[in-house]
């Protein structure tokens, strides 16, 4: 079965940002619903304190990571969250995320929160998303 993906933008200026409105998604067969995904190495603790851009970087690993234990990319991603504890601080360093997701060819529906604070303290963004295959 193919994944037919339809962008739906009744307005355009969301598609200069890097991302759809909505995504209609049809064909599908599997939906990976992903934990938020923030900067931890592999032994769980905390990486770059105060360093937002590595921080982001290695968040897009994380989720990245899991989307490949699923059998899945980033290609995949429909749906993506993104909290951080500073949104003025995010945005300059925001092209770290739209690269990668313009390298693979997505523009995923994306809601951006500004939050107190994230679960682990020091962590300044985390990634919540939704793949289908």
């Amino acid at each position: 079965m193919t994944i037919e993906r339809t962008a739906i933008n009744p307005v355009p200026w969301s598609l200069g940002l890097g991302f759809n409105q909505g995504e209609l998604v049809s064909g599908h067969t599997r939906t990976l619903y992903c934990s938020g995904q923030t900067a931890m190495n592999a032994d769980g603790k905390p990486e770059h304190e105060g360093d937002l851009p590595a921080q982001l970087a290695l968040s897009v690993d994380n989720l990245e990571a899991v989307l490949t234990e699923a059998g899945m990319s980033l290609a995949n991603l429909v749906r993506l969250n993104v909290y951080t504890t500073d949104v003025d601080q995010l945005f300059p360093h925001y092209g770290v995320l739209a690269a990668r997701l313009g390298a693979a060819g997505i523009a995923p529906a994306t809601t951006m929160l500004g939050v107190t604070r994230l679960a682990v303290p020091g962590q300044l963004v985390e990634l919540e998303a939704t793949a289908v295959a």
